[in-house]
């Protein structure tokens, strides 16, 4: 894992109603630059970290919200951290010897195209889901690809 004095890109899915006026907003007003999207989320440089933007139509009736993301379906509110290849290999390893259940196995997203990035998710013990990935070359993190990820 990244020692603690260096700053690990974190990773933020947010659902939000109407996407073209919270891209307006992220991009005008803060100054974010648009990465990955689809019709359903958009990715933004937050900073130096990655915060998606996910089309949620209604955010009531607290049911849980999924989005399709390279053929997952994909817990939306979700928070998580882009680690290194090395912690993300020891991590998974450290989950998998815990017996704690997967809410998405280790799989690799978006392979062999822009993005290509190893991914599980867990769910902690009051429903939060987190998401750990581990870009197959880190430079990629918001790097723009004008194919589908659907």
């Amino acid at each position: 894992m990244s020692p603690p004095n260096v700053l690990a890109p974190f990773h933020l899915a947010i659902p939000v109603d109407d996407l073209v006026t919270a891209a307006a907003f992220y991009e005008g007003v803060l100054g974010c630059c648009r990465g990955r999207e689809s019709a359903d989320w958009i990715d933004l440089n937050f900073f130096g970290h990655q915060v998606v933007l996910h089309h949620a139509a209604s955010m009531s009736g607290g049911e849980a919200f999924v989005n399709r993301v390279d053929s997952e379906l994909i817990p939306v509110p979700h928070f998580g951290v882009v680690l290194d290849n090395v912690a993300f290999e020891a991590l998974e390893n450290r989950v998998r010897s815990s017996e704690t259940d997967f809410r998405i196995a280790p799989t690799m997203r978006f392979e062999g195209r822009i993005g290509e990035q190893r991914v599980f998710f867990l769910q902690d013990p009051c429903g939060n889901c987190l998401e750990f990935k581990s870009f197959s070359d880190p430079k990629m993190l918001f790097e723009r690809d004008h194919s589908s990820y659907e």
